[in-house]
């Protein structure tokens, strides 16, 4: 049965701020949280219920113990999670400003994660993959790119949906140009695009997600999913729109909240089965109904700091949303 959701690229240590609206430098206390884009949205998968995987390489160092032992205790697989003594595992430093958004300051030079080679993947890793997704921080030139096009190959072999989040960080390119043109390149490689209102903009030059429907309908392409922070949500296919404001809140700390929000969105589609092949067909009744859901999910995940560990269990999410209609 395809039922698991894989992920590939980064898995991290974020380490936040005790102090808010403080700039990076001037931080005297942080508190590490485990991060890492596609590792997050494991656990927004796995939290609601669903069964999910992780592929990457940590270090063999302290940090790395952390990660491993802190997914599995989420319920992470992390039989794909290589070890190696050529680097370290990688570390994120996290700023937050008052109104919960973020500032981060990148140590890998590589980071273990970046050594991992496409030799290392296995076909039958993917036999039981509903589907995969990947982001663009792990898409800088090293062996973890080229290992992403080796498995998203064998992951389509294996009918699954493949799913890519830009998740745009600069301060890990030199070349913005080059951040772009990769971005691009790997598009039409996905059959879901999730991309924020903050990204538009600079992958697309269009600032109107309709605008830009020619660039990211590319190839693969047939779900979109706009996300606009407290401002809602659009998704479109290439014949439906649906568009669902969010509810104000007052954000403790964002960190993760797109990942939840792609994470709660697919797992929704692995429980009514929607697959590559049927993505298209969704109706606006159906997309507005799981934005509304992943709105939801986000919207409890900003009051608790980090990403994981601050995202709900279904039974969390059903039991806030009956208290908060």
């Amino acid at each position: 049965m395809k039922d698991k959701l894989m992920a590939i690229g980064e898995a991290l240590i974020d380490f936040a701020p005790k102090q808010i609206g403080v700039p990076l430098k001037d931080v005297s206390e942080f508190k590490k949280a485990v991060g890492g884009a596609p590792a997050n949205v494991c656990g927004a998968f796995s939290k609601l219920g669903g069964r999910s995987a992780m592929i990457t390489q940590l270090g063999k160092d302290a940090f790395g113990d952390c990660i491993v032992e802190e997914l599995e205790g989420f319920g992470i697989d992390t039989a794909h999670i290589l070890r190696t003594d050529a680097a370290n595992t990688a570390l994120a430093f996290v700023s937050l400003e008052a109104d919960g958004s973020r500032d981060f300051s990148f140590y890998r030079k590589p980071s273990a994660d970046m050594l991992f080679s496409k030799d290392a993947l296995r076909e039958e890793w993917f036999k039981d993959a509903y589907a995969l997704h990947f982001c663009s921080v792990a898409l800088v030139p090293s062996p973890m790119r080229q290992a992403h096009d080796t498995a998203i190959d064998m992951a389509l072999k294996n009918q699954a949906i493949i799913s890519f989040d830009p998740n745009v960080r600069f301060p890990l390119w030199e070349d913005h140009q080059a951040l772009r043109d990769t971005i691009l390149e790997f598009i039409p490689k996905a059959h879901i695009v999730k991309i924020s209102d903050e990204e538009l903009e600079f992958i697309t030059g269009c600032r109107e997600v309709e605008d830009a429907a020619d660039i990211l309908f590319k190839g693969n392409v047939a779900l979109v999913i706009y996300t606009k922070g407290s401002d809602g949500a659009v998704a479109l296919t290439r014949s439906a729109k649906a568009q669902v404001p969010s509810r104000k809140v007052k954000a403790v700390d964002t960190t993760g909240a797109g990942d939840g929000f792609i994470g709660s969105f697919l797992y929704q589609l692995y429980r009514d089965g929607v697959t590559a092949g049927t993505l298209s067909e969704l109706t606006e009744e159906k997309m507005a109904e799981y934005i509304t859901f992943s709105n939801r999910f986000c919207e409890y995940s900003v009051f608790g700091n980090g990403a994981i560990a601050s995202y709900p269990t279904l039974e969390q999410l059903e039991d806030y949303v009956r208290e908060n209609p």
